[in-house]
């Protein structure tokens, strides 16, 4: 790659740029000061603030970095990847203010540097992940990602439960990832090429071997299906977020997730796909039955998640069964295989991110005052701790995708999505996932308003940061439930430079 084209790249990778320096002063500020655990949340927001601002600069680009001698580039720039990147700075600033709150890594503070400095491997893993247009560089995103967040599942190193999390993590993460390089070998073999704008033209021209071709992609899938937690790249989900620090869970259900989809997306959009056709679908290369598989992955993904969720004593367990049933329901909107859907998705992910990390935020309170994530131990916690019922009420209420929060908005969509492609079956089949779903999530607020606590307790009071951070996240459910607008009007804008 000649120089100029190197060079040229660089204004395009800022906010990556910007997140690679804060590292380094993460690192150098835990060396080099006493009071570490004061200083590095608020360097930690203000470099994610500087981040977001390059993010948005580059928005409206239409660009690729790193080009080779075909013109083709490494890594995208687009307002779709944009999109993505916004969501997870955004995550990751909620994360932030809610370790700041959270007694579960008070024990850690000595490491607290290394916990930062994970965080953020993790971030700019997941921004090469969101722009990724090579195979190579798609896996390295990946195992970036994949080796911060098996520490951070560890990272409470007194408690077996975290330490076990974090071994069956690396031990799934591992065999994943060996797997989709295994494909991605093959995928190379038959095309010459790792770039997805390349194979995407060669599988046009050449006929290739259909069954290694068919081999190659779903070896790759399992490298992501890990990322986003689909059947049957799925057992690792429960173990990890029930035994992982509460934050930890919170991101990955979040930002790792959204990270895995836009890789899935681009996947597809960028290697396999030819035009849009006059109905406003995709017209996909026939090599690889794309929507079938998706279909498939979607019903088995929605409807174990959900299931499985019934039986559920742990909250966190509980939440993990229902981040895959998320997941299927993304797989399904995807499955159409059309901007409606993938407008679908993006609307999905917005209001998600605020819902999920909601309940999440409420479980990380109610644990700092009781020490338990049983739901044996949440009975009657709706009356002394009126505030946090209340508002994981609004968040479990809007998981479920019920009016007037913003959940039934992102459901709705996909919905639409769905009927507008004529894929009647899936979307009952999603309807009545939604069904079931709403019975775990309610059997929470039972807990919680029914139950008799154990024993009398008086009205607990919090302090005033967890109280603002719960009444503005569920305020924030109930007012995009309402005026949705800005949310739509983001997740079609993000589309409007998708692709070269």
């Amino acid at each position: 790659m000649p120089l100029t084209y190197f060079f040229n790249s660089l204004p395009l990778l800022y906010p990556e740029i910007a997140i690679s320096v804060l590292i380094a002063v993460i690192v150098l500020a835990d060396l080099i000061t006493s009071k570490v655990e004061k200083v590095l949340p608020y360097i930690s927001l203000i470099g994610l603030a500087v981040a977001f601002y390059f993010v948005l600069d580059n928005y409206n680009a239409n660009a690729m970095a790193f080009l080779n001698d075909t013109g083709k580039g490494m890594v995208a720039v687009d307002s779709f990847g944009s999109f993505f990147k916004m969501i997870i700075l955004i995550s990751s600033f909620l994360v932030i203010l809610f370790s700041i709150i959270s007694k579960e890594l008070h024990d850690s503070m000595d490491r607290i540097g290394e916990y930062y400095t994970l965080i953020f491997g993790m971030i700019l893993g997941m921004f090469f992940m969101v722009s990724a247009t090579n195979l190579i560089l798609l896996y390295l995103s990946i195992e970036l990602v994949s080796l911060s967040s098996y520490v951070l599942a560890g990272f409470i190193k007194t408690s077996t439960r975290s330490a076990e999390a974090s071994l069956k993590y690396l031990i799934y993460g591992a065999s994943s990832t060996g797997i989709m390089l295994f494909g991605i070998s093959i995928m190379y073999g038959l095309t010459g090429s790792t770039n997805l704008y390349e194979i995407n033209y060669l599988l046009q021209v050449t006929a290739g071997n259909k069954f290694l071709l068919n081999l190659s992609l779903i070896l790759i899938f399992a490298g992501i299906g890990y990322k986003i937690s689909s059947v049957p790249f799925h057992f690792w989900t429960p173990d990890v977020y029930e035994g992982a620090p509460t934050t930890i869970t919170a991101y990955l259900s979040v930002a790792s997730k959204a990270a895995g989809f836009a890789l899935l997306i681009r996947l597809i959009k960028t290697g396999f796909f030819l035009e849009t056709s006059t109905l406003g679908t995709w017209v996909i290369l026939p090599s690889f039955y794309w929507q079938d598989f998706l279909v498939l992955l979607a019903i088995l993904t929605m409807t174990l998640g959900n299931f499985a969720a019934l039986w559920q004593s742990n909250i966190k367990r509980m939440l993990a069964y229902s981040s895959i049933a998320h997941a299927g329901y993304l797989l399904a909107a995807l499955a159409v295989l059309s901007d409606q859907g993938l407008i679908a998705i993006l609307i999905y992910f917005a209001i998600y991110m605020v819902m999920n990390l909601g309940a999440f935020l409420v479980v990380i309170i109610i644990r700092n005052k009781i020490n338990s994530e049983e739901l044996s131990d949440y009975d009657g916690l709706g009356y002394s701790m009126p505030l946090m019922g209340v508002s994981l009420g609004v968040f479990l209420i809007s998981l479920t995708g019920l009016p007037p929060t913003a959940g039934f908005i992102g459901k709705l969509y996909i919905f639409l999505a769905l009927l507008d492609a004529k894929m009647i079956v899936l979307s009952v089949i999603m309807v009545l996932n939604s069904v079931v779903s709403l019975y775990y999530y309610v059997r929470v607020l039972k807990h919680m308003f029914l139950n008799k606590p154990k024993e009398e307790v008086a009205q607990v009071k919090f302090p005033l940061a967890e109280n603002i951070y719960a009444s503005v996240l569920a305020v924030a459910v109930i007012f995009f439930g309402i005026y949705f607008s800005p949310v739509i009007n983001w997740a079609k804008n993000s589309l409007s430079l998708f692709g070269f």
